[in-house]
């Protein structure tokens, strides 16, 4: 039987004016987590959200996490805990998300000021954190409020963590995570988690998969100091040449990795899969627009999702201590260290995976008979992450998305990582549900970051429905 969400929505709507000035008051709290002197700002922002949910019930606890482990003066922001109802009949769900922002400033090519919530007649409402993940986040409690004020009884026990050091690695997440997983998440049925996006702008989706990411350094160096091209040019065997050479040698124009060992690895693709791709919603067309360009490995959509979906990848990120400033400056340098990523997904296996690269990382160096010295070592890794699309969790969230969007939701994979995924699943043994609420031109970490007021008002009205869903889904 479908649950009564009349009341529920027309609440929602009515509102909407508050809810967004909830997300103004959020998005004008610069928290932005990589910078030491806006880590009050982050404290700020956690507090905000502590005094919010408290204000709607909820038992609130401020996790501290202690100290940043390349800044040993530095306190970590808090961890954000929280629970609202402890029905035993009812299931309980634990939700995540994360308060804290990347860096934004208006000389950056911001249309408007990227910390204040500024509301176009479209509906389209820019604003630093405002999809990712302030909207989200702000979901939840709008959707306590909403039950709140509409008479409508919480069909859940919701479960709250939300973190300030996201897009800062979330350091010491995973510690408590870990330790918690049979404490204070000990009883959650299942795991929700909303900080990713449709795969376009038209369709809603829940995402069961996502690519791991293993980051590596390459560091080649020579001369004991940085040298003058006129004097030296010529004479000394120069590091950044080599690094060239190497990171050249990784992959082709079109994106085939040139490391053996790493294909072997991947999954093949079944035939229940194939048919997965032509359903989906999406438009090389919406690519194009994205990119900016139309510069797409690929010419049809099939190819280019199992490309970002279900195959590695492998992108040159950058070179450390090369001259990177406008310009002319003739400068040999010393040491440089370049950087790539292998985005990875079933079965490849962390450790081969890092065995192939570096074997063939010293064979590549090698055959340059360079008199430089190398090192090579990844400088973090994460798992790749699938779930089964069949559990209850999920067929709850596609109840939920058709109720509130009309149509039935595509089940997609992503090609970004999102670790904290695994983690969940692997510290509480529960399903994790990953249910977007902004869409593909949100610009998360770009400039000109915006959310639309559809998508946050529906989207307010989504996660609801999924509690109510959730409640009453069979676990067969």
């Amino acid at each position: 039987m479908a649950p009564q969400l009349d009341g529920y929505f027309a609440e929602v709507d009515k509102l909407s004016n508050h809810f967004i000035d909830r997300l103004a008051k959020a998005v004008a709290i610069p928290s932005i987590s990589s910078d030491a002197s806006r880590r009050p700002d982050v404290v700020r922002m956690g507090e905000f959200l502590a005094a919010e949910l408290k204000n709607l019930g909820a038992s609130v606890e401020m996790r501290p996490l202690g100290k940043q482990p390349d800044k040993p003066d530095l306190d970590l922001p808090p961890v954000v805990l929280a629970r609202y109802g402890s029905d035993k009949n009812k299931r309980t769900i634990l939700v995540y998300g994360h308060y804290d922002v990347q860096p934004a400033e208006k000389s950056d090519g911001w249309s408007t000021e990227p910390f204040t919530l500024t509301v176009g007649e479209d509906g389209r409402m820019f604003g630093r954190g405002s999809t990712d993940d302030k909207g989200p986040v702000l979901g939840w409690l709008n959707a306590i409020e909403a039950h709140q004020k509409a008479g409508v009884d919480f069909p859940v026990n919701l479960l709250m963590c939300f973190e300030g050091m996201e897009e800062y690695g979330s350091e010491g997440l995973d510690e408590l995570i870990e330790k918690e997983g049979k404490g204070y998440f000990a009883d959650a049925d299942a795991v929700c988690i909303s900080d990713n996006y449709w795969l376009g702008t038209e369709k809603p989706c829940l995402t069961y998969g996502l690519r791991g990411c293993n980051y590596y350094s390459v560091e080649i160096s020579g001369p004991g100091a940085d040298l003058h091209s006129g004097v030296f040019g010529g004479t000394a065997q120069e590091p950044m040449t080599d690094l060239v050479r190497v990171l050249g040698s990784l992959v082709d124009t079109n994106g085939k990795i040139q490391v053996p060992g790493i294909y072997e690895q991947v999954a093949p693709v079944t035939s229940d899969e194939e048919g997965l791709y032509d359903g989906i919603a999406f438009t090389m067309e919406t690519l194009h627009e994205s990119l900016g360009s139309k510069t797409t490995v690929f010419e049809d959509k099939k190819s280019t999702l199992m490309a970002r979906w279900r195959y590695p990848s492998l992108s040159v990120h950058g070179v450390e201590g090369a001259f990177s400033a406008p310009g002319a400056k003739t400068v040999i340098p010393a040491k440089v260290i370049g950087k790539f990523s292998i985005r990875t997904v079933p079965d490849m296996d962390i450790d081969k995976t890092n065995e192939a690269v570096y074997s063939y990382v010293k064979q590549v160096f090698a055959k340059l008979n360079s008199k430089n010295s190398l090192k090579v070592y990844a400088q973090h890794t994460g798992k790749w992450w699938v779930a089964s699309p069949n559990h209850w969790n999920f067929r709850a969230a596609g109840k939920a998305t058709e109720r509130v969007w009309g149509v039935k939701p595509d089940f997609t994979r992503e090609g970004g990582s999102i670790p904290v995924t695994l983690t969940f699943e692997q510290a509480t043994g529960k399903n994790v549900l990953l249910l977007p609420m902004g869409s593909s031109t949100d610009g998360a970490h770009s400039i000109n970051e915006k959310l639309d007021k559809r998508n946050y008002i529906e989207g307010i009205k989504l996660l609801g429905a999924y509690l109510h869903y959730v409640a009453e889904e069979p676990q067969n």
